[in-house]
């Protein structure tokens, strides 16, 4: 049987939400969610791997945002409260449930996972998720990469060249700060990509990235194996496409596996359910309804008038025959490929972290059986990475992608429409004013006050340029906190930016931005130059 590789993809971003000035902050709860539902249960999987000596390789993208805010002890001590927070909660439910059997397994299986992250978390690896990841990477089961800084939105930032290189620049020496290496592989945020990107990764050392399909169909000279091997982009910069079928099988509404009657269903929540005197205490302000993470009911189906109650090991047995599936569908993508390539064919899966756990309650398991099967010697299917592949064949053809994203259509409306075109011109003249002011300065000599300024105003106007606030805008979700998110750091900048024209700091507020926008602590405000 011929054999092929596998690269699993698992990006996992979050928008920097970081407020020392409140005790509590709902958006927080974006980050604690995934804590909870997605990043503990990937490190378990990782660690059961580990444990049962299973070869495997899988890929994980951590953000600058995300790697700060996981390493920050104000949200690591507000992490704890809220699993607390949840056991008890748990705990409550334990005994509200005691005549409903069903409902009460489930309550002693939430209470049960909330002990084993509580444990995982505070004890194993003392709050640092980091640590674990990293250790993973170091066995060889994982590898590391970035992506942009603040996961800036590359194809609207290109009008400026500084803005482009300093968001992949900051973001590789945050990871790089943190993890020790820098490196080989880049997310770029949305698979958003245009053709003169790829110089801009060669100058930063990035060797590989990652496009949607028509990236590499389009691309300025037809790629000779589809999105089944690497383009070369001329500057040994290698673009690798997202395999359309793997896709399908994953986040189609219609096919994906995560729809399926027996998995958990995610909009059925407690927090919805259950008297408002009762749920108070669990919710950020006593009164706004939200989901707490405890689930009891199935997907069941579309027309069913009830939600069924949710079985655990129904839902197991799904999982088993979907990574069945999976596999078996790239064992024959990899029969049908071999014969028509000179190359063992690649087929790349990439998909959003937080799918895993938090959307698809179930996803960890299924990924864990995907890769258990894979690296049986009869699957056919070897998980790699892309950094592993390009060691045993780094000679490709040469093309340069078209422009692309993997968003809705495939370009960039999801980032530019009506409902938040109005903010790339307030970007693009804050960049044009931080060009200036850098060049202005570039030969002077600065005080330690100035220079602490100029640093602030740089991490304010990369924190406006995050691609999530245009994202939420379009998508209608926490749309009043987005606009304020930006319009803050906007404001920010411009108010440092007239203080460092007029030599007028104030030291006291300076400090004040600093610590509420406390991330990127070696920034340097010279690498914003044309």
């Amino acid at each position: 049987m011929n054999k092929g590789y596998l690269c699993i993809v698992l990006h996992a971003h979050l928008p920097y939400v970081h407020h020392p000035e409140h005790d509590s902050f709902f958006e927080e709860n974006w980050l604690f969610e995934a804590i909870t539902e997605c990043y503990l249960p990937l490190i378990a999987m990782l660690d059961r791997l580990q444990q049962d000596d299973i070869p495997c390789r899988l890929t994980l993208s951590l953000s600058p945002p995300l790697i700060t805010m996981l390493q920050d002890e104000l949200l690591q001590g507000r992490y704890l409260r809220h699993l607390q927070k949840l056991l008890e909660l748990a705990g409550k439910e334990v005994v509200r449930t005691e005549g409903q059997p069903g409902f009460n397994e489930l309550a002693k299986r939430y209470r049960g996972e909330y002990l084993a992250a509580l444990n995982c978390y505070q004890n194993h690896y003392q709050g640092d998720l980091l640590a674990a990841f990293a250790k993973h990477y170091r066995a060889g089961r994982l590898e590391l990469i970035t992506t942009a800084a603040t996961h800036g939105f590359l194809p609207l930032l290109n009008v400026s060249e500084a803005a482009v290189r300093t968001q992949i620049k900051v973001g590789i020496d945050t990871f790089k700060a943190r993890f020790g290496f820098a490196p080989d592989g880049f997310w770029l945020p949305e698979c958003g990509f245009y053709p003169g990107l790829e110089a801009a990764l060669r100058d930063a050392g990035v060797g590989y990235f990652f496009v949607d399909t028509h990236g590499i169909m389009d691309a300025d000279q037809s790629p000779r194996h589809g999105v089944y091997a690497p383009l070369d982009c001329g500057n040994n910069v290698m673009a690798f496409g997202r395999d359309p079928n793997c896709s399908q099988q994953v986040w189609s509404a219609e096919q994906g596996y995560p729809g399926d009657p027996a998995y958990r269903e995610y909009y059925r929540d407690i927090g919805f359910d259950l008297p408002l005197d009762y749920i108070a205490p669990y919710i950020l302000d006593g009164d706004t309804r939200i989901n707490t993470g405890i689930k009891y009911h199935r997907i069941t189906g579309r027309d069913a008038p009830v939600k069924a109650v949710y079985q655990p090991e129904k839902a197991l047995e799904t999982v088993r025959r979907h990574a069945d599936d999976f596999i078996g569908k790239r064992q024959q993508q990899i029969q049908a490929l071999s014969p028509e390539m000179a190359q063992t064919p690649i087929i790349v899966a990439p998909y959003d972290a937080e799918l895993f756990g938090h959307w698809w309650y179930e996803g960890p398991l299924w990924l864990e059986q995907v890769l258990r099967l894979a690296s049986q010697d009869s699957s056919a299917v070897e998980t790699v990475s892309c950094g592993d592949y390009l060691k045993r064949l780094p000679v490709q053809q040469q093309a340069v992608p078209a422009m692309s994203t993997w968003g809705d259509q495939g370009y960039a409306d999801f980032w530019l429409n009506e409902t938040n075109d109005w903010i790339y011109p307030l970007l693009h003249q804050a960049s044009n004013e931080m060009e200036k002011l850098v060049g202005d300065l570039k030969t002077f000599k600065v005080s330690e006050l100035q220079q602490r300024a100029l640093n602030q105003a740089l991490r304010s106007l990369l924190l406006a340029q995050a691609s999530d606030w245009p994202f939420i805008l379009k998508s209608g979700t926490t749309v009043d906190y987005a606009k304020k998110r930006l319009t803050d750091h906007l404001a920010r900048f411009n108010y440092l930016h007239d203080c460092i024209r007029k030599n007028r700091i104030d030291e006291r507020y300076l400090t004040a931005l600093e610590v509420m926008d406390d991330i990127f602590p070696d920034i340097d405000f010279r690498d914003y130059h044309a």
